[in-house]
């Protein structure tokens, strides 16, 4: 048991000297000034600032400097540079590097040098997080607590790893075309030709081939177009394309993914109510009154045993950050598998804890950066809906234009596809003819009768324009809508809907 006296139990821990391999250092520079193709093998990962000594790192610096500018770096040309700077002191004169020189193994050991200096840089680098982390947690920064604690851990952590990483390089085309065949492959033998994980929406997988891995996905639209109701139906339609998957493999088989919704507007339960409405094809106002009977009330409770099992993760966490999303979404992977994400909605989410971007336009990039890194790092689509500015309604033809997304220049660039979901019938219907605006009763009534012609025309119908598509045709496309589920389905115009 610790006394009054006795030392804190990380007193031993702080004596501890950082992590470091100086006789690696002075190798690889021996080795380099020696030859310097061996440079090669560790300029793709190894930084200046990598180094424990910065003498070294000034000396790296140099050499790469020169090889990176054709010329040669040896203890001759470096002593020159050196002098001509003024800094020949600083780095020890030249019987260090002649020193250099005596320290080298081996030109073949260059690589291993250049990985053990690397691999040191990392554990100092994870020290110093772990002190931040301690330091925050001791009230080192009041305005964040536990959880925002945490958060910024996280992120740290997952910057590191970003920058901290020395995989990556060419595949060869070889292996690159293979995967393309597989790709192929998957889309021959499935159903309707899609290589990607299905939406639910035969036109939609027609035309983008399914939702793809590592693309993200913008669905845009205004307020009262159905945004939520069309990202829930592909959400919905995904799961129920895993587990038709699995059940195809064996009754036992264990679905293989599961797709996550981030409902930041909505509660889960209210966006489950949603859900039921649209499968039972009881209305969502009639449910939350309770103004059903019991066969409307047994129709609901069968669907929801229907849909219970399906491979669906809702977190309705408002004002979720990009480094909690990343967090969630990892675990989700490595516990249930990960098939697709959907954010609902972009501009209602929060940039990395601890980022202060500078203005709007800067966060909402780092946001739509974030989803990208997300998507290609977990290998599955993302779909994030988005606002559409008000400039839309000063139109007289109110369909949107990649121009109309809030923050557009940024969702525009990291995205792979945008969307936009329109109805005119939203649009037309707030522009019933008014008796007071026009001279006789004649005239008003053959305004009505054009109305409501034109209302019949759009009636239950919603078009998705695909404005932009890095993998395929851009177009419209022609979807079923029913206001009173706020359900859209494909649209068959020989049996209106289904």
């Amino acid at each position: 048991m610790n006394t009054v006296d006795s030392p804190p139990p990380l007193f031993g821990l702080s004596q501890r000297l950082p992590p470091a391999n100086i006789q690696a250092e002075q190798a690889l520079l021996g080795a380099l000034l020696a030859n310097n193709k061996a440079y090669e093998r560790v300029s793709e990962f190894l930084q200046a600032d990598h180094f424990a000594n910065p003498v070294h790192g000034r000396i790296y610096s140099a050499i790469a400097r020169r090889i990176e500018a054709n010329q040669l770096a040896d203890a001759v040309t470096l002593k020159a540079e050196f002098e001509h700077s003024g800094i020949l002191g600083e780095v020890g004169g030249t019987a260090y590097l002649a020193q250099l020189l005596g320290a080298m193994v081996g030109i073949i050991n260059a690589g291993e040098y250049g990985r053990a200096i690397y691999d040191a840089w990392l554990r100092r680098q994870l020290i110093d997080i772990g002190e931040a982390v301690v330091n925050n947690a001791f009230g080192a920064t009041p305005e964040l607590d536990g959880s925002g604690q945490i958060e910024v851990a996280e992120q740290e952590l997952f910057n590191l790893a970003e920058r901290g990483t020395s995989q990556g390089g060419f595949v060869t085309f070889e292996h690159a075309l293979t995967e393309a065949i597989q790709n192929a492959e998957r889309a021959f033998h499935r159903s309707g030709g899609v290589s990607g994980l299905s939406s639910g929406l035969r036109d939609l997988d027609k035309k983008t081939g399914g939702l793809h891995p590592s693309d993200l996905m913008i669905l845009a639209g205004r307020p009262g177009m159905g945004k939520t109701a069309l990202a829930t139906k592909i959400a919905f339609g995904a799961a129920r394309a895993l587990q038709a998957e699995a059940r195809a493999a064996g009754p036992e088989t264990p679905t293989k993914g599961s797709v996550a919704i981030f409902s930041l507007e909505m509660s889960a339960e209210q966006l489950a109510t949603r859900l039921l409405s649209e499968e039972s094809r009881i209305s969502g106002e009639r449910i939350r009154r309770g103004d059903i009977g019991q066969k409307d009330f047994d129709r609901f409770v069968q669907v929801s045993r229907e849909i219970g099992s399906l491979p669906l993760h809702i977190d309705d966490t408002p004002a979720i950050t990009l480094s909690a999303m990343r967090t969630r979404c990892r675990r989700l992977a490595r516990t249930k598998g990960l098939s697709l994400i959907v954010v609902d909605y972009l501009q209602l989410m929060r940039p990395a804890a601890g980022s202060r971007p500078e203005n709007r336009v800067l966060e909402i990039s780092q946001i739509t950066m974030g989803l990208k890194a997300i998507a290609k790092e977990l290998a599955v689509p993302v779909i994030a809906l988005s606002q559409l500015s008000r400039s839309v309604e000063s139109r007289e033809d109110k369909r949107p234009l990649l121009s109309d997304l809030r923050e557009s220049g940024s969702i525009e660039q990291d995205a792979d596809v945008v969307m936009f979901v329109y109805r005119d019938e939203y649009y037309l219907q707030q522009r019933a003819p008014k008796q007071l605006a026009f001279e006789n009763e004649e005239k008003f009534h053959g305004a009505v009768e054009k109305w409501q012609r034109d209302m019949e025309n759009v009636h239950n119908r919603a078009e998705l324009l695909i404005e932009k598509n890095r993998h395929g045709a851009t177009g419209k496309i022609d979807l079923y809508f029913e206001g009173e589920f706020t359900r859209f389905a494909d649209l068959d115009l020989h049996h209106d809907g289904e």
